[in-house]
């Protein structure tokens, strides 16, 4: 599988987990895969061996750590056993009104 397949194969994958409002980049933008004409947000796929970062805003009805580890299994169903890296840039209520 190429990065270009594996990152948006994980963007996929994550993007449906119930508790994940969207992929985020991070503050400085560095949670990306970058690929020619486009990146994909939110997954960085980096050289082998490396993890996978995955940055996330996650919905606010379940604990972080399961939900965080959830989201481990996903990837490494796809990429393998391969470390993961998760950060979860913002979160939002359940009661507040969020959009994809």
């Amino acid at each position: 599988m190429t990065d270009e397949e594996l990152a948006d194969a994980i963007a996929r994958e994550v993007s449906a987990h119930a508790a994940v409002i969207r992929l985020d980049e991070g503050g400085l933008g560095t949670l990306a895969t970058h690929l020619p004409g486009r990146r994909v947000r939110g997954v960085r796929v980096g050289a082998p061996g490396e993890p996978i970062a995955l940055g996330v805003v996650l919905r606010l009805d379940r604990s972080l750590p399961r939900v965080t580890g959830e989201l481990r299994a996903r990837v490494r169903a796809i990429a393998g056993e391969v470390p993961v890296d998760i950060e979860v840039t913002d979160v939002v209520p359940v009661t507040a009104r969020a959009t994809r």
